[in-house]
């Protein structure tokens, strides 16, 4: 299978839960949202539809609820305390979640660009999607808290293009202004500097 290029998306990856994926997100949006349309993307992969929570315990229903093998909705309220609300809460024109099966994240993403404008910014949460994808910047945050690293992440970090340590006493503001975007006729230039 031939990766799919997204010169136009950051995508942002952790070693672990909590680790700032969104707080960075959120950072970039706010950014640049008054320069280019930027459109947020959460993402999740699921091993089995019909398997135990990947997380352990009871679970929040994502994995088991997922009919098809993805499944793309928008999110409309900017007034819940979930990471797709804060988000569209932080200026993204719109904000999806791509719940997807390990093995269908390619035709998940294909549908997603059929769906949005082909000249705006993506700003992306996941690591699974770099096994598919070639972004215009990969950035692997990486807790320093911890020294667990999700299966998922082992498997692209090699593939990041920053992997930055975050222990939340470097403000993620910081991070923010460490990437440098560019707008071309006909695409983005993404680098970090």
């Amino acid at each position: 299978m031939e990766l799919l290029n997204i010169e136009q998306m950051i995508l942002i990856g952790s070693t672990g839960r909590n680790s700032g994926k969104t707080t960075l997100a959120v950072e970039l949006i706010k950014e640049w949202k008054d320069k280019f349309p930027v459109i947020a993307l959460k993402i999740t992969t699921i091993k089995d539809k019909h398997g135990k929570c990947p997380r352990g315990g009871h679970g929040c229903g994502v994995c088991t609820n997922i009919k098809d093998n993805f499944e793309l909705s928008e999110e409309l309220d900017k007034t819940k305390n979930k990471d797709t609300s804060l988000l569209l809460a932080s200026g993204a024109e719109r904000v999806y979640w791509l719940k997807c099966l390990n093995t269908h994240i390619y035709d998940g993403i294909k549908y997603f660009m059929n769906q949005i404008p082909k000249n705006t910014l993506i700003i992306c949460e996941s690591n699974s999607l770099r096994n598919v994808v070639i972004p215009g910047s990969f950035i692997m945050l990486k807790s320093i808290e911890s020294d667990a690293i999700k299966q998922s992440a082992s498997e692209v970090m090699n593939k990041a293009d920053a992997i930055i340590e975050n222990n939340f006493k470097n403000s993620i503001k910081s991070i923010s202004e460490k990437i440098e975007i560019k707008k071309t006729e006909s695409n983005f230039l993404i680098k970090i500097i």
